[in-house]
């Protein structure tokens, strides 16, 4: 996958940050050991000659030095296993005096056998998708915002708006809240203005505040991008991005050109995200005719088989909203 320079510039400054700060922890916690229990801080001291004992012996070319070295280490062992065992009972944490890193494999390095570490991959994607997302139009809502009363509480074609979006709303919600591996992918459709949007936003602002990866915006501005990156014009790897997002949330389907290339990428990136079990959201104005006449069997199968259908229903809000103020 490609990551741009400020991606890196900012995991490494991230990750220069936390180890920093691990540093600085560990440099206060010696100090205090030294000051409360001086006993410990001569047994460190005793690990930190051995080094140079060891050397001593390399140099002399002994024919014992290799058993001695041997005694050595296992005293070492011994040595390290008290200083657990009386930081146990001083801090109640044997592993007190390990320095606090977030990674424990590369030690907030970013790299581990010379290879990128899982913690260095993990804050490239999520500083690439925030700057994917940094270029979409669509605010981010809090749940606390939803408005049950711009909703209808009379009955259309057997079904009370109110209800019905009451029931999307905790639907959204526990979604949030409970998403994880496993978590469905979610097709909402209705006309505009209903909130397909709003709650899709919702969603992401949650989710990111949980720690996921969410890559949301409206469709047609990714398929714009990766249009761009795929002929040159741009630089990037959005496809890469959307597909291997925590949660994709695609607003509004069918604002799109129609083309061959964007029917293309739009069916690779949804059955790719099916075939990696990740959920994506796909919010439309389409009717369910309309999306059949709009696009081709694989990708109205894969969306009506795959995705679990959310109706929006009711008036257009922003027109109900305008009443209100009167």
């Amino acid at each position: 996958m490609k990551y741009s320079e400020q991606a890196f510039e900012r995991a490494e400054a991230e990750l220069s940050r936390r180890r920093k700060r691990a540093e600085e922890i560990h440099i206060k916690r010696t100090e205090e050991i030294n000051r409360i229990a001086p006993e410990i801080a001569v047994l460190q001291r005793s690990l930190s000659n051995t080094g140079a004992e060891l050397m001593k012996l390399v140099m002399e070319k002994r024919e014992d030095t290799a058993e001695i070295i041997e005694k050595v280490k296992e005293k070492n062992l011994r040595t390290q296993e008290t200083i657990k065992d009386m930081l146990q009972v001083v801090k109640g944490d044997r592993n007190y005096l390990d320095v606090p890193y977030s990674c424990a494999i590369c030690g907030d390095t970013g790299y581990s056998g010379g290879a990128r570490c899982e913690c260095l991959k993990g804050l490239l994607k999520k500083y690439t998708i925030e700057e994917i997302n940094s270029n979409c139009h669509i605010k981010l809502h809090d749940f606390t915002e939803f408005r049950l009363e711009y909703y209808d509480n009379t009955s259309i074609n057997g079904a009370v708006p109110r209800e019905k979006m009451a029931q999307n709303y905790q639907f959204c919600r526990d979604y949030a809240l409970n998403f994880g591996k496993g978590s469905p992918s979610l097709f909402f459709f209705g006309r505009t203005g209903l909130g397909k949007t709003f709650l899709s936003s919702c969603i992401a602002k949650q989710l990111t505040e949980n720690g996921f990866n969410v890559a949301f915006g409206s469709i047609l501005d990714f398929l714009r991008a990766v249009e761009n990156e795929r002929f040159g014009r741009a630089e990037g790897d959005t496809l890469e991005i959307l597909i291997n997002a925590d949660l994709l949330i695609l607003d509004d389907l069918g604002s799109e050109f129609q083309t061959a290339f964007n029917e293309s990428a739009l069916y690779d990136i949804i059955n790719s995200r099916i075939n990696l079990d990740r959920p994506t959201i796909i919010s439309t104005n389409l009717s369910a005719s309309e999306l059949n006449g709009r696009y081709n069997e694989r990708i109205v199968s894969r969306i009506t088989g795959c995705f679990d259908p959310i109706p929006f229903i009711g008036k257009d809000i922003r027109h109900v909203k305008r009443q209100f103020k009167y």
